[in-house]
Parts: C-alpha cells; structure tokens; sequence
C-alpha cells in the first residue's frame, strides 16, 4: 500500500509520470546548425516533463554519457523527485520483498 498520501483526481493525460529522454545531435553533421536527419550520439539529458497533478516541477536535467547508464539515470531522477515505484504482476513473480 502507498504511504500516507491522499489519492484525488486527475484528468486525462496527467495520470501519468513521464520520464524524457533527449539525445544530443550536435557535431555530426558539418557546419553550424545543421544535422542529419535520424542520426544521435549515445549521450544526452533525462528529465521528467511537469505534471502538477502530481506535484512535479521541472528541475536541472540529468546527463548521461552513454545507453549503459541510462537505467541509473533514470533511478536517480525518480529519486531526486520522491517518486516511489511500485513492483508489476509480472515483476513480482520474481522479486523477493523482506
């Protein structure tokens, strides 16, 4: 069960937590401000968009230098915003709760 925290309403479309993830595309193409279409590094920025609903406001971006630390990234964040994160059915099938 959640902590003590009050449940209210919430209309379509903020019900949901939504974690960004942007790739850097600058330096691949040559000359200034121009890119090649559908062409990313593996380095970037995560953050969570806004939501008020649920009381998240949009703070620095995370980096991350390459996919390998993207999970941890996205940990972090979580964390830095107190979200809690709640095991799925499938999840539990195989995670061991003290």
């Amino acid at each position: 069960m959640p902590d003590a925290v009050e449940a209210r309403e919430a209309e379509q479309g903020k019900r949901m937590i939504e974690i960004r993830v942007r790739l850097w595309t600058n330096k691949i193409a040559d000359g200034e401000g121009k890119i090649v279409p559908k062409h990313a590094w593996d380095a970037g920025v995560v953050r969570l968009n806004r939501n008020t609903v649920h009381g998240i406001a949009t703070e620095s971006p995370v980096p991350f230098n390459g996919f390998a630390e993207l999970p941890a990234k996205i940990e972090k964040v979580l964390i830095e915003h107190g979200i809690k994160i709640h095991p799925s059915s499938r999840t539990r099938r195989y995670v061991v709760r003290d």
